[in-house]
């Protein structure tokens, strides 16, 4: 019989259906690990189900947001480490529905993959599910695919999307004024942006090894500081708003501080950022040095060790400090809200 002649199957063609519900049971206690009291069912349907008390809100609105790892899934792959990178798909979505003021209420992830290996879905869901548990929302649903002739065998990716709901007079941001304090959150890395310029210098241009010191003297591996989880700041941002009078979270993701504080600034005000008076983790300058990156360049693509910026009453700024600082994270004063037209400027001091 001719190979043209030969019945074929889809697995032959490169998709897996066997191993596809091997990974849907290995899942399946993570998955659970997540609900809240809300989830209606069980793992399996053809969607999720949540029951919503609409009744403890004035005026709710639902509130959702979708974003990935973007290339911090290639730093995972060379690293053959996948059990922290849902982390990071989680806190994309649920920090930015908090930063309107928003309770993340439920989350459901994508996965595309090369060649599906059960075993490595369960690494990358577990940390999803470990995400999921920080941000007190459910893992509701998800879909793995596998993709043979588009990506690679261990090629993947990872993106989620996020729901949540906050009452409409408490929508974020509100109120921005003259005279408001920055406060910002620590961010012990990239979180999940920048990876493309981090790879380029540190990986192709210095020659660096993943497995080897992040710097000369570190005690931790490079793989060990580019996959640093991100920070999951959405419970802490609640608490926060609860407390003191908030009136903006600035995300920073992509453009960094300048380009993300810029998206809570009315027409009449500007931000000023005092970059030196937070502390700048190591790796931030070990990719500027290896890739000899403009002060600029690393200001619009990185987030320099603040990953959430909160802008509050002046007279609020020390309860607030204390609030956020209870809540497990380092935070400083970075700055101010002046009269402006929009703009953001970074201070050095």
């Amino acid at each position: 019989m001719s190979p043209s002649d030969r019945k074929l199957t889809y697995s032959e063609s490169g998709v897996d259906i066997a191993a596809g519900e091997k990974a849907v049971e290995l899942i399946k206690a993570h998955v659970r690990s997540t609900f809240r009291p809300e989830v209606v069912g069980d793992v399996g349907g053809f969607g999720g189900l949540f029951a919503v008390d609409w009744k403890r809100f004035d005026d709710p609105l639902l509130v959702s947001s979708t974003d990935g790892v973007g290339t911090k899934s290639l730093v995972a792959r060379l690293a053959n480490r996948r059990n922290t990178i849902g982390i990071d798909c989680v806190a994309m979505s649920v920090d930015d529905i908090a930063a309107q003021g928003g309770e993340p209420l439920f989350f459901l992830d994508y996965i595309s993959i090369g060649k599906l290996v059960p075993e490595e879905i369960d690494e990358m869901v577990s940390g999803v599910a470990e995400g999921c548990r920080r941000a007190r929302c459910a893992l509701l649903g998800g879909e793995m695919s596998e993709h043979p002739g588009v990506m690679d065998p261990g090629e993947f990716d990872l993106v989620g999307f996020a729901v949540g709901v906050v009452e409409r007079s408490e929508v974020l941001p509100r109120d921005v004024r003259t005279g408001d304090r920055i406060i910002g959150f620590a961010s012990p890395g990239l979180r999940c942006n920048g990876y493309s310029l981090a790879r380029a210098a540190l990986l192709e241009r210095a020659g660096m090894d993943l497995h080897g010191p992040a710097w000369p003297g570190a005690h931790t591996s490079l793989a060990d500081v580019l996959l640093e989880p991100s920070v999951i700041y959405a419970p802490s941002m609640l608490e926060l708003a609860g407390k003191v009078p908030v009136h903006g979270f600035a995300h920073v993701t992509g453009g960094g501080i300048p380009g993300n504080l810029a998206r809570v600034l009315p027409d009449r005000c500007d931000g000023v950022v005092w970059r030196g008076t937070w502390d700048e983790p190591r790796i931030f300058a070990e990719i500027q040095r290896a890739g000899d990156v403009p002060d600029l360049e690393m200001q619009h693509v990185f987030n320099l060790g603040v990953g959430m910026l909160a802008v509050v009453e002046a007279d609020a700024t020390e309860r607030a400090l204390d609030v956020v600082r209870a809540e497990g994270h380092d935070a400083w004063i970075v700055g101010e809200i002046v009269d402006g037209h929009g703009r953001v400027h970074v201070e050095t001091r």
